[in-house]
């Protein structure tokens, strides 16, 4: 569904995992582990259950309309927008460039697999429209993408909803 277009003023865009940028991320963290330093006061590295994702904007006039997620079994994955002003070919990721809010999708370990999952729909909400109104000055956004309580990468699907302001 990468930017399938389904009514003619609707767009659907698919989270896609920046591998290249992941590896980036995971090589800083082992490289300041194998000269014995330490991170930057305030950069945020990334985390063994954490890769980096991204979103990228046909159009800059949108308006936030719905999530799509599916998480094939149980588990927590909470999706964190990044910044406008980070530049990843050249500076660290810091932790002032996290926006809030952030949003989390959840199956607990005790709900059947076919339940739907849960979310805190004000703060998703809240969320989508972040992004709609940061791709006004972006044509790519980029996401901290956290994989907790057995979530894996593999049995994950998300996407964003928007109309097209025209």
């Amino acid at each position: 569904m990468d930017g399938a277009r389904t009514p003619s003023n609707t767009l659907v865009l698919v989270f896609k995992e920046d591998h290249a940028l992941t590896e980036m991320m995971r090589l800083r963290v082992s490289s300041l582990q194998r000269l014995g330093q330490k991170r930057q006061e305030g950069e945020r590295l990334l985390l063994s259950h954490e890769a980096i994702y991204r979103l990228d904007f046909p159009s800059q006039e949108l308006s936030f309309s719905r999530w799509y997620f599916s998480l094939a079994a149980h588990g927590r994955v909470t999706i964190t927008g990044i910044s406008q002003h980070w530049t990843p070919d050249l500076t660290h990721l810091m932790t002032r460039q996290l926006l809030e809010p952030i949003g989390t999708f959840w199956r607990n370990a005790e709900d059947p697999e076919d339940s739907p999952l849960k979310w805190l729909e004000a703060d998703m909400q809240e969320f989508g429209e972040r992004i709609a109104e940061l791709a006004k000055v972006r044509k790519v956004m980029y996401f901290l993408l956290a994989f907790k309580d057995s979530a894996e990468a593999a049995n994950l699907s998300c996407s964003v909803e928007f109309t097209l302001d025209k």
